[in-house]
């Protein structure tokens, strides 16, 4: 009996982890398409997705029709941008010349190499 019981919270938590699985690649789907706030993903009839090897099978196809049916949710551009920028340029910081810093920051400067010998 007690191993019916295991059982049974291992499908339960099986089926929580493919829910949370479900909802996470609709939410990648959802930020693809360009949605603006993504609680809209709730609102979503899951009920008819299948779990594939690949994942969700018609994700993409469910967020085009959330996106006509309620384009509100979804931003102008229709895409998102958020991962087409770059970091920066890595550059060391730029020292001071003594020409550019005013003659209390140059001797501040000027003490403190003298303290640090």
């Amino acid at each position: 009996m007690s191993e019916d019981v295991g059982e049974i919270e291992v499908s339960e938590e099986v089926a929580a982890l493919r829910a949370r699985l479900v909802q996470a690649e609709l939410r990648t789907e959802a930020v693809r398409a360009g949605m603006v706030d993504l609680d809209g993903v709730r609102l979503l009839d899951v009920s008819g997705l299948v779990l594939g090897p690949d994942g969700i099978e018609g994700a993409g196809e469910l967020i085009a029709r959330m996106r006509e049916a309620k384009p509100w949710l979804f931003g102008r551009g229709g895409v998102s941008s958020s991962s087409a920028g770059r970091a920066p340029v890595a550059a060391p910081p730029k020292a001071r010349t003594a020409m550019e810093m005013s003659e209390d920051e140059w001797r501040a400067a000027r003490a403190e190499l003298l303290r640090r010998r």
